[in-house]
């Protein structure tokens, strides 16, 4: 079972042991996918995960995020992927359920 991010999104930090993956998409989500201090902690996970497929898509969602569309690509590129659904939130969701997270 994996770790579940809505639920531990009432936490002001991620919780203990959680990968960093899913810290990042925790960080995104907690920010309400908006750029701000959530987003730059996701940001710079991202950044150290560089060179990973799943650090890379989920580095293209944050500049999704922040409306640099031409960032984003260079991200989904970079991963060998394309944006597969038609909003953040959705993406996001995609992304949780790919690395192995739960939302419900």
């Amino acid at each position: 079972m994996g770790t579940n991010l809505v639920f531990s999104l009432k936490q002001s930090k991620p919780p203990a042991g959680m990968d960093k993956t899913m810290q990042a998409l925790w960080w995104a989500k907690k920010g309400g996918f908006a750029v701000g201090p959530e987003w730059e902690q996701a940001h710079l996970l991202c950044q150290h995960g560089e060179g990973k497929p799943e650090f890379d898509l989920i580095h293209a969602l944050l500049h999704w995020i922040e409306g640099d569309m031409g960032n984003a690509d260079f991200w989904y590129h970079r991963a060998g992927q394309k944006r597969t659904k038609p909003s953040v939130a959705e993406e996001w969701q995609h992304l949780v359920e790919r690395f192995g997270g739960e939302t419900t």
